[in-house]
């Protein structure tokens, strides 16, 4: 069957995308093919406005997601919108013996087509899926709890972009070796050696997609597109609270498969039923060979101990932390750090939790703060920023989970609460969980405080910590990224000393820093073709978001030698 999307077409629609992508990789600047703002989406950008996007979402509800895969042996869903309703859509149950071996059967013309063909019908997917960016963020914030304006630029352009840029990376590497070379070795008067070389980027096997409950598409999208750039069908289990944007991009990622001539099952849904927990089994079969994961560490832990068949990607949990030394811009750094803090109510994992403060105080260019006025600040600036009850909730989002709910009330019994939370009410959806952040005092002195600063707290609880003096903060510090691992870090200081012993801890660590923000930049964001998300360094990581080392253990490469 002659395929309804041609390699030319595919390279007229995206070839100039992908080589800018491959420069913007080197240089590290600015750049997005993804519009952030709303109104940049609708029929004269040929995609779907505002209004589409929820239609589309709507459609959705209360009815079948078909995907014509095979092995369908049932049916599964009972996705509830942290806003409080049942979104009611019920996804195909897979049985793996049938599933896997169907798409192992994909591999083999895949995997000819080579890496330029594999990146361009990738993005020709990211181009459907950022068409479809209204739709896909009503899908992110009623599964995920974050606010829309957050759903739409981090479940959309912000995802895409991290997309993109994997696709870019897996070009990069697959393309650093030649496809053909001639060889020709001197024999002196003999006649030289001569081999003609083939050299294929072939693809380890299946890879498994375990999805997240908060980031579905932005933890998502790079080691989908990782794997599938790099010739690897991809099964995508998404978490049980949060199917819908991961069978969305399945279902797209498929249709464009087939118009380009490839088998659909190179991409395939896993959903599980509820309590089945499909994951462990999944990871263990013969057939996967790569594991991308975000979540708890102790399941990151489980795979990376026991899935040894599998080159497994892992992203869980850390104690990220922020030390404060000096500022020469009190108000900005107060600022800056209310709003890190409240972002999404702290349901990230890129969000500070230990903020350390020397309990003598801090220099400032407001006059010397003690702690408790530094803390008491704080405070202030994140009640002040979270003052509007309808700003609140555009910012907090909803509480994804219980659990998240019960950590926010535990805190107050840790220590003193420098900032108690409240919950806000949703002028739209009545029956969200929506809270503020609370901050607990500890003091590194005490040893029964240890327990709670020396493990991650997931959720909007952060602890103002007192310390001794910087030069602890910075020991506390190396011990808690050393032990605990850490996403980000921050630090705040005047002194040039001081940032090169920060910079110092966090490269003998190998954590990511951020110093001084006081901006419209935070601590817990990072931006697609320049920052690093994670390490790979740490024990909160094993592999970063997004570099070469993300990719080129995705595929191998095979010689073919023939005489010339």
């Amino acid at each position: 069957m002659t395929p309804s999307l041609t390699a030319a077409q595919l390279a007229e629609r995206h070839r100039d995308t992908l080589d800018t992508a491959l420069e913007t990789l080197r240089s590290r600047a600015y750049w997005s093919p993804h519009p952030e703002h709303p109104k940049a989406y609708g029929e004269e950008h040929g995609s779907l406005d505002a209004a589409q996007g929820l239609e589309a979402f709507t459609r959705l509800r209360d009815a079948r997601f078909e995907l014509g895969q095979p092995g369908t042996d049932g049916w599964t869903g009972g996705e509830v919108s942290p806003y409080g309703f049942e979104l009611g859509i019920t996804y195909p149950h897979a049985d793996p013996d049938v599933l896997l071996p169907a798409m192992r059967d994909a591999v083999p013309a895949w995997r000819s087509a080579g890496p330029e063909r594999r990146a361009l019908v990738c993005l020709e997917i990211l181009a459907r899926i950022g068409a479809a960016t209204h739709a896909f963020a009503h899908a992110v914030m009623h599964t995920s709890g974050q606010a829309f304006m957050m759903a739409l630029q981090a479940g959309g352009p912000h995802a895409q972009d991290r997309g993109l840029e994997a696709v870019a990376y897996a070009y990069a590497e697959q393309t650093r070796t030649p496809g053909r070379a001639h060889w020709s070795k001197p024999q002196g008067k003999r006649d030289p050696l001569e081999l003609d070389k083939e050299f294929v980027a072939v693809p380890r096997g299946i890879s498994l997609l375990i999805g997240c409950n908060t980031f579905p598409t932005w933890n998502g999208f790079p080691g989908l597109f990782a794997s599938l750039a790099t010739g690897n069908p991809v099964l995508v289990k998404p978490h049980p609270r949060a199917v819908l944007p991961l069978a969305m991009t399945v279902r797209t990622a498929r249709e464009v498969l087939a118009e380009a001539g490839f088998d659909p099952n190179l991409v395939a849904l896993a959903a599980e039923r509820d309590g089945e927990g499909i994951a462990k089994d999944l990871a263990l079969r013969p057939e996967i060979r790569i594991i991308d994961y975000t979540g708890s560490t102790g399941f990151g832990d489980w795979l990376e101990a026991n899935a040894l068949q599998a080159q497994v990607y892992t992203e869980k949990a850390g104690v990220n932390t922020i030390v404060i030394d000096s500022t020469d811009d009190y108000r900005g750094m107060l600022g800056n750090l209310a709003f890190s803090l409240s972002l999404y109510s702290g349901q990230m994992c890129t969000t500070p939790q230990n903020l350390l403060i020397p309990r003598g105080g801090i220099d400032t260019d407001d006059g010397h703060k003690s702690y408790d006025e530094v803390v008491s600040d704080l405070a202030a600036a994140v009640d002040k920023l979270l003052g509007d009850d309808a700003r609140a909730v555009g910012l907090l989002g909803a509480i994804v989970n219980p659990q998240v709910g019960e950590r926010i009330d535990a805190a107050s019994s840790m220590g003193e609460v420098a900032l108690a939370s409240r919950r806000v009410p949703h002028p739209e959806f009545p029956d969200a969980t929506v809270r503020t952040p609370v901050i607990v005092k500890l003091d590194a002195a005490r040893a029964e405080d240890a327990t709670a600063y020396r493990s991650e707290c997931f959720g909007p609880v952060s602890f103002a910590v007192a310390v001794d003096s910087t030069a602890d903060a910075i020991a506390l510090l190396r011990t808690t990224v050393r032990e605990q691992g850490a996403m980000t870090v921050g630090g705040y200081t005047t002194s040039a000393e001081v940032e090169t012993e920060l910079a110092d801890a966090c490269l003998d660590e190998c954590a990511q820093l951020s110093l001084n923000l006081t901006g419209g930049v935070f601590v817990n964001q990072t931006a697609a073709f320049s920052d690093f998300h994670g390490s790979g360094g740490n024990p909160a990581a094993n592999a970063a978001l997004t570099d070469g080392a993300f990719v080129a253990n995705r595929f191998r490469t095979v010689e073919i030698r023939r005489p010339a």
